[in-house]
């Protein structure tokens, strides 16, 4: 029998895009023939994957998992919506987001890690689901939070069964207080976050460099106003707390009075909020942009052609 090289692994795995050990088992099966084992993949379905890699996939799910003082949320990408529907990969989505509890929030370590209830990984499961349905998939990212004592909580905003939807949020929140009135309020302050979309959780966590281009533009438009370098300096300061109150977690008004800072309503209820993450399903993705539909039909009847 031939002797399999890890680098005829490699090598049929780059040609056909199937998982190491679906590529070992096939050159295996044709005793090393490369040509054999790409044919032996393409019947058992396991090489489609391959024709289907270059395709953008900017739709899908958010999952989220939670456990005791953890949960964990993961972006599995498809490339259409109507993929977020189908049972296998929303099942897949919410697999994928129990597993980060545990292997965290490394995407190599997740697709390493062992499919639940399978004998293969979860990158090699995510090649069978590709080849199953027919799209280009992909696990995109993840995070996971944790705390020594209180309750990280979960919202999912337009969820299509629990734990899966459009945009996930975590919450982590440290105290003492009763676990289930702290998960109501971290699911509070998730569907705020989920509004909002603030970017730091705190002013010390805001980025520096969008913070002082932020300044260069601010002192710009205060000196066309052609007051006093003092004044100015003044007038500066007072839209940088503007700022923050924009884009910082904390200093936001609480959406559900109107008038609360979010710090107030954590402060009331003897808690500390340490840590938020909110996942938008395709956000940073560029989509290819197609000619709009009026084109697309005078495309095809003809009209204003030559």
């Amino acid at each position: 029998m031939a002797e399999i090289t890890a680098a005829m692994v490699r090598d049929l795995r780059d040609k056909t895009g199937a998982g190491m050990m679906d590529c070992k088992k096939a050159l295996v099966e044709s005793n090393g023939d490369m040509e054999a084992a790409i044919d032996w993949l393409r019947k058992k379905g396991l090489s489609a994957a391959a024709k289907k890699s270059g395709r953008v996939a900017a739709e899908g799910l958010v999952g989220v998992a939670s456990a005791p003082n953890v949960a964990a949320m993961v972006e599995v990408n498809a490339e259409t919506d109507f993929v977020a529907r189908n049972e296998q990969f929303q099942n897949f989505v919410s697999e994928v987001a129990g597993l980060a509890l545990t292997v965290g929030e490394d995407v190599e370590a997740l697709k390493a890690a062992t499919y639940p209830g399978a004998q293969h990984s979860v990158a090699e499961e995510l090649t069978r689901l590709i080849a199953t349905i027919g799209e280009n998939m992909a696990i995109r990212r993840a995070r996971r939070l944790e705390v020594s004592s209180g309750a990280v909580a979960t919202y999912t905003h337009n969820a299509i069964r629990p734990g899966l939807g459009k945009i996930g949020v975590l919450v982590a929140l440290e105290a003492a207080s009763e676990i289930d009135a702290l998960e109501g309020l971290g699911r509070q302050i998730g569907m705020h976050v989920a509004a909002t979309r603030p970017e730091a959780l705190d002013v010390t966590a805001v980025d520096p460099s969008a913070l002082e281009r932020e300044k260069a533009v601010l002192s710009e438009q205060a000196r066309a106003s052609g007051k006093p370098e003092a004044i100015i300096e003044k007038m500066v300061e007072g839209r940088i707390r503007k700022y923050y109150e924009e884009v910082v977690l904390l200093e936001q008004v609480w959406v559900h009075d109107g008038e609360s800072r979010v710090k107030a309503i954590v402060q009331k209820a003897g808690g500390k909020l340490t840590g938020f993450a909110r996942f938008q399903l395709g956000e940073g993705i560029d989509k290819p942009v197609g000619p709009d539909f009026a084109s697309e039909v005078a495309k095809v009847s003809g009209v204003g052609a030559a």
